[in-house]
């Protein structure tokens, strides 16, 4: 073998080890040994602050949670970590995200979230999720480990599923199966954009009540599907019955505040059990309706601009403190460019700094879409019974500054943090540090 070709086999060897450092990591074993954590501040999920905290798990189940001097004494039975001086939270939960559908929304064979059609109940985003996404571990170095993969398009967009963000596949994956259908509520008014002034103008829709007479139609149909008692298989009526029975959420994506009171009105009238709205400020000039009707609303990012040239400037961050004061329930979701999504922890640092309790905050990302997607039993607060899923974190989770998480597990399950942004920061790290 010549030199010239152990440097050819060198270099590759050194590419493809270099690219095999990027890949997403491989997902964990299941709980061994029984865990402790002790010595941090636990944020339980449902409001209160635990100082000097421990916290025990076994099989993937929290068996303890309160003050160190109570903690389990016999620490040779466990994994013991020393989180003194460091937060201890609940896994983050996004709601209505494309994680997992979308990998790259300029190309299009990388984006498995829209349905053609109007009416896809059918549509379960369930079996399009990619566990080897690059995103995904983005999201959980920030704290974020379970996902509601939310379909999009249409006006029936299809059924979502909460996700685990670890797992070989996406039956690994899968934390709720079908636990939600997002439905996008006929628009009264049709914005048109204007060439020759760069301006955007908004005029009534003409068809919005043959567009509800449309919904109205397939509903009804649905509802008489069900009362069949011998049926051939109709597999988008069948994937509405969840609605009647209450074992799904209808989430009802709606822009005006006529639009929210209008869809919610009629998927009561239809007997669907189960509501959510997802819309932005004008869920403010409903909210006495939302809070009567128990209707929680999922925000759109804190971190835009306001919708209207009157509006103060600082609406979007004031919003969750102003819709808290109101009494309605709420969460915080992202929407946009997919990989911002991770920035979910700092919407709900941004709502604190304009007047939301931080606790609260917390909950809007942990606790209240955990409600909302009907998985509360099992997650979303840091209580005994209820799954593991949390992390340990330097400093404060809802501030980037102190974003800093050193452990995370998903059911019991130790994850890896590295992704491909770690890895490429290690890599210059060494590169600079070689110039000095």
């Amino acid at each position: 073998m010549n030199q010239n070709t152990i440097k050819f086999l060198l270099i590759a060897f050194l590419f493809i080890t270099s690219n095999l450092v990027a890949q997403t990591p491989y997902p964990a074993d299941p709980q061994q040994k029984p865990m402790l954590i002790s010595g941090g501040t636990i944020h339980v999920g449902t409001g209160q602050v635990i100082e000097n905290g421990a916290l025990a798990f076994e099989a993937g189940k929290i068996t303890y949670v309160g003050p160190s001097s109570g903690a389990p004494t016999d620490k040779t039975k466990y994994d013991v970590i020393d989180a003194t001086g460091k937060q201890i939270y609940p896994g983050f939960i996004i709601p209505n995200s494309q994680l997992g559908l979308e990998e790259i929304s300029s190309v299009r064979a990388t984006v498995d979230s829209d349905e053609h059609g109007d009416f896809n109940p059918n549509v379960r985003s369930l079996i399009a999720y990619n566990t080897d996404s690059e995103i995904i571990p983005t999201y959980r170095f920030n704290g974020i480990l379970l996902a509601e993969a939310a379909p999009e398009g249409g006006i029936i967009s299809g059924t979502s599923s909460v996700m685990q963000l670890e797992g070989w596949n996406w039956e690994d994956a899968a934390y709720s199966k079908d636990a939600a259908i997002h439905m996008n509520w006929p628009a009264m008014q049709k914005r048109k954009f204007d060439f020759s002034t760069f301006t955007v103008t908004s005029e009534p829709n003409p068809d919005y009540g043959k567009n509800i007479e449309e919904v109205n139609l397939f509903f009804n149909d649905a509802i008489s599907y069900g009362k069949l008692s011998s049926k051939e298989v109709n597999l988008k009526m069948e994937a509405m019955q969840g609605l009647f029975t209450g074992s799904q959420v209808l989430i009802l994506h709606a822009n005006l505040a006529k639009e929210i009171l209008d869809g919610v009105k009629f998927a009561q009238a239809h007997g669907v059990k189960r509501i959510a709205v997802l819309a932005d400020d004008e869920a403010l000039k409903v909210a006495s309706f939302l809070k009567e009707n128990n209707i929680p609303i999922i925000l759109p990012p804190v971190h835009s601009v306001p919708k209207r040239d009157d509006d103060p400037v600082d609406l979007p961050y004031e919003l969750p403190s102003l819709l808290s004061k109101a009494g309605v329930m709420f969460a915080l979701s992202h929407q946009g460019m997919l990989a911002n999504g991770r920035n979910l922890p700092f919407y709900a640092g941004t709502a604190v700094a304009y007047g939301l309790d931080k606790e609260e905050a917390l909950k809007a990302i942990t606790l209240n879409p955990a409600k909302i997607l009907g998985i509360d039993k099992t997650t979303g607060s840091l209580e005994t019974g209820k799954d593991a899923s949390l992390f340990i974190s330097m400093g404060d989770a809802l501030d980037f500054r102190g974003n800093r998480i050193t452990e995370a597990f998903i059911v019991g399950k130790q994850i890896i943090l590295n992704s491909k942004q770690q890895a490429l920061y290690d890599r210059f790290s060494k590169k600079y540090n070689l110039k000095k």
